[in-house]
């Protein structure tokens, strides 16, 4: 009786490891899709700033270290498996909206484009910055599946790093380029998070 127990629980521990496997593997595609489909914007550049890229790899570097985690072979705990679902989803929420409200303004780098419009519908009506929230949520989406308490905080705080960067940069360009419409939008939105301006 007790080695058949042990098989049964063999078996769940096996479909739980799975299951934290297909959380964010499926979590990762869903979020990367609507950047993969989105018209990205061309034409002639009014201002760059590619010095946002050292954020960016930055971000990259956080979501490396937090897929460092054994989630492919972990036990996933009921909380931690419904706080990464929603977070997974939240990922991709925000960004299949944001990409579609953005339209061919979305770029790789911090720039305005000649034609560059402020947008301010869709998830930008009420933070300036939804793509770094996406990417935060995925982030953490990851991280609860079964990452130990330091590696979690380490990578978030190496995103955080970099997403205020990339922020700072995004910010200047906007206010440099749309003066004080910007300042009004700026002031009656948050920048990626509820408590950070």
């Amino acid at each position: 009786m007790t080695a058949r127990f042990a098989d049964i629980l063999g078996l769940l521990e096996h479909r739980e490891s799975v299951l934290g496997s297909l959380l964010v593997g499926g979590g990762i595609v869903l979020w990367l899709a609507p950047f993969l489909v989105a018209q990205r914007g061309s034409g002639s550049l009014a201002a760059v700033d590619r010095r946002a890229r050292w954020g960016l790899l930055l971000e990259v570097v956080a979501i490396a270290l937090m897929l460092q985690s054994p989630f492919w072979t972990a036990t996933v705990l009921t909380w931690r498996t419904a706080a990464s679902a929603a977070c997974f989803l939240l990922a991709a929420l925000l960004s299949l909206t944001a990409t579609r409200a953005l339209g061919r303004q979305l770029r790789f780098d911090a720039a305005i484009g000649s034609q560059h419009e402020l947008v301010r519908e869709g998830p930008y009506r009420v933070m300036r910055h939804p793509i770094y929230c996406s990417m935060l949520s995925l982030l953490w989406g990851i991280g609860f599946v079964a990452a130990p308490l330091w590696l979690f905080v380490v990578a978030t705080i190496v995103f955080l790093v970099g997403t205020e960067i990339r922020v700072r940069i995004e910010d200047r360009l906007l206010a440099e380029r749309f003066g004080e419409m910007f300042a009004g939008y700026r002031s009656s939105t948050r920048a990626y998070l509820p408590l950070i301006r």
